[in-house]
């Protein structure tokens, strides 16, 4: 299957689909009207770490759906910190939504479900997030099913188990491997979602943790050691949860298991080239269906706690050819009846 296979269907299980269900009339519409517009809808999108393929699938949606938009792009540069003072801005310049990238600056915007604060926490203007690992679990909303504030969005992690059972059918393993990020919710909730899979289904999970210093910033000195203790502790599979900080160091990670033979089976886009293996939702096909809700938003004028909060229905398995060769590792002939492959 093709990448743009796959992207497609993506959406068409996902923002596509949606929009379809509502009727072709409808949809073109909405897209007239939106169109006939004096003044595009401003959108303040803050990222975390510069624009990626998503704010470009969620561009790129609009654009084609005819939708004016004028995006004031922001980026926190991977310092949640910096949002107060986007926070401010915000207030300011009253835009019609606010589109927040991932888990620390979407809490950092719209505070948790359970304790938002409107002298700190955007409240009254509708809102969109996106790269929200567990959306529950991280305390952002109380449901899928409705945020009960103003606000929806999308995340973009396949379930633990999928991507549990996909790592045996490509290598049978006993023992798997993580290392993680102690500051960062959505990593304490899919850690402890493993180790209930790992009971389940009988295999051990070894863990390593990323050292916290007295001001709570993690540091990744010592990545290769941990990687190395893992190993020593019998880890056939290291596993890269949706964990920002693992993210961005990954460089000090991902060579240390290869050098190792020990095989990286990736949960995000973002590290498809790190892993063996990996098992994804599209970026810009998450972008085009966190668009199509923002055009619910906008243009049908759907309350934001109206709009449950998704993942795409279909999803990428990935394998990276060059690194299966390094390790020796190769895959199952059936299995690349369905997998994209990287071949260099």
């Amino acid at each position: 299957m093709t990448s743009r296979n796959l992207t497609r269907r993506g959406l068409l299980a996902g923002a596509g689909a949606a929009a379809l269900s509502a009727g072709p009339l409808a949809g073109l519409a909405s897209a007239q009207t939106a169109a006939g517009r004096d003044t595009p809808f401003r959108i303040y999108q803050i990222t975390y770490r510069g624009p990626t393929d998503v704010e470009r699938g969620f561009s790129d949606y609009l654009a084609q759906r005819g939708i004016p938009v004028e995006i004031i792009a922001r980026n926190a540069d991977l310092d949640p910190s910096r949002v107060a003072g986007f926070v401010e801005e915000i207030k300011r310049l009253k835009p019609d939504l606010v589109y927040t990238w991932g888990t620390p600056v979407t809490i950092a915007t719209y505070g948790k479900d359970t304790d938002a604060d409107p002298s700190k926490n955007i409240t009254d203007i509708p809102g969109v997030f996106t790269m929200v690992s567990t959306p529950v679990g991280a305390g952002v909303v109380p449901t899928l099913a409705s945020s009960d504030r103003n606000i929806t969005g999308t995340s973009h992690v396949v379930p633990p188990e999928p991507q549990i059972r996909a790592m045996q059918s490509y290598r049978p393993f006993k023992t798997l491997g993580v290392l993680y990020t102690t500051t960062e919710q959505n990593s304490i909730v899919i850690i402890s979602s493993l180790r209930e899979i790992a009971a389940r289904m009988g295999f051990r999970l070894v863990e390593r943790t990323f050292p916290v210093d007295a001001d709570g910033k993690p540091s990744a000195d010592t990545a290769g050691d941990l990687v190395r203790e893992l190993s020593e502790d019998g880890a056939e599979w290291l596993y890269y949860l949706p964990d920002t900080f693992l993210s961005t160091n990954i460089d000090k990670v991902a060579p240390v298991a290869t050098s190792l033979g020990l095989p990286g089976f990736s949960a995000t886009e973002l590290l498809k080239n790190d892993a063996l293996v990996s098992l994804i939702s599209r970026y810009y096909s998450l972008g085009q269906l966190t668009a199509y809700k923002a055009e619910q938003i906008l243009v049908d004028g759907v309350a934001p706690e109206a709009i449950p909060i998704e993942t795409l229905k279909r999803f990428s398995l990935i394998i990276n050819m060059p690194l299966a060769r390094e390790l020796k590792l190769y895959p199952p002939l059936a299995m690349l009846n369905y997998a994209e492959v990287i071949t260099g």
